[in-house]
């Protein structure tokens, strides 16, 4: 193969590349600050500590918390989603979640279900990928406390009811926990209004920001009925031995990751001032053209959703042919593609949509740094490939 560029389409697992913005700044802090975040009364740790109170205020903007309070900062969407999933349940309660989720909700019930019996129900999705409200509703019992549903499936790129489903939450009493990561800077949101608790992601993925940020909303309300996952020294309150109860104290314990939220708070300005709205403009023409490509492919299957306005930029590709990570393998070394093959850590919709017994999908998750050109080069790379494939 002669020398080419790469095209990375494996944007649903972490982006890249990153605004230019965030590499300074990560680099700058390394270099030139080295400071804990709320340690020290020195300028640069002061300065610090301002850095990343914006950053907050960032991240509450784009999501539309009402108090930049209401948004807590973690490792990752996998920290944020066991803060509240280990925060919230005890003994005797009952989960309603669905077939469409990750197995960073998967696994903490299952380890949950195993300790001391927590009780679950999995909504089941259909052939495109998306769940039906009405199955949470009739899935109601006495003892449910929580509910949780993918906003967007990081296999099929299916959006699913949120709100339809946070409203028949609501009306039971029962707390609502969104796993944002595929959707998070992907897709306008106002949490404020949306009829949900709380929202979990990456600070990696859609926000742009580097790996090992994540981000928590928590209803003010609603906080109150989480307990502190881990404690520790917040640098507040340090004369009390017990965890503050304040926001976001009460779930920031330990040092924060300090390179990683100023890259994280660069990130956030680079989307504001880019535009939720016009990334998702960009991401929809990639994955319409997508879309339009692989489905004249023949012995492929394309799940998921016709309309382009009713997923996120999440493309799969079902083959009875070729396993996916072969096909994944001969993107890499052939063409310089980089994509995603297997179950992508969840399992359970790849029965839906009848990809398990085949090694599950070949994904492709085109970037706000992706180009249209590199989209037909990856069309015409798959075309060359089944050609190859089928001779």
């Amino acid at each position: 193969m002669s020398e080419q560029q790469s095209i990375y389409l494996d944007n649903a697992a972490t982006s890249f590349p990153k605004p230019e913005s965030v590499y300074s700044a990560v680099d700058h802090y390394n270099r030139c600050v080295g400071a804990p975040v709320g340690r020290g009364a020195y300028r640069t740790s002061i300065e610090l500590q301002s850095s990343i109170d914006q950053c907050r205020k960032l991240a509450a903007q784009i999501l539309g918390a009402s108090r930049p309070e209401e948004v807590a900062f973690s490792f990752n969407g996998t920290d944020s989603l066991n803060i509240i999933i280990h925060g919230v349940l005890k003994p005797g309660d009952h989960v309603i979640t669905s077939d469409v989720e990750h197995n960073s909700v998967f696994r903490p019930l299952q380890t949950l279900k195993e300790r001391w019996g927590l009780e679950t129900t999995y909504v089941p999705a259909n052939q495109q990928g998306i769940v039906d409200a009405v199955s949470f509703r009739e899935a109601i019992r006495e003892n449910t406390r929580l509910m949780i549903l993918n906003h967007a499936s990081n296999v099929t790129g299916s959006i699913q009811p949120v709100c339809e489903v946070g409203e028949l939450a609501q009306k039971a009493g029962v707390l609502f926990l969104v796993d944002a990561a595929q959707t998070a800077g992907h897709l306008p949101m106002d949490v404020s209004r949306m009829p949900i608790d709380f929202l979990a992601c990456s600070g990696h993925k859609g926000l742009m920001g580097p790996l090992g940020t994540g981000l928590i909303y928590l209803r003010s309300e609603s906080a109150e009925r989480v307990r502190s996952f881990r404690q520790g020294g917040t640098g507040t309150r340090s004369e009390e031995e017990t965890q503050p109860l304040s926001l976001p104290d009460k779930f920031e314990s330990g040092n924060h990751n300090a390179p990683g939220l100023v890259g994280l708070k660069a990130a956030l300005e680079y989307i504001l001032e880019k535009g939720v709205v016009q990334l998702r403009q960009h991401e929809q023409e990639l994955t319409s053209r997508l879309l339009e490509g692989f489905r004249q492919l023949p012995d492929f299957e394309v799940p998921g959703p016709e309309q382009v306005e009713s997923r996120v930029g999440v493309v799969s590709l079902v083959s009875q042919m070729v396993e996916p990570q072969i096909l994944a393998s001969v993107l890499d070394e052939n063409f310089g593609i980089q994509t995603r093959a297997g179950l992508h850590c969840a399992p359970r919709i790849h029965r839906a949509i009848q990809s398990l017994d085949y090694g599950g999908t070949l994904r492709f998750s085109p970037g706000a740094f992706n180009s249209l050109s590199q989209i037909e080069s990856t069309i015409s790379a798959m075309e060359d490939l089944l050609h190859s494939f089928r001779l």
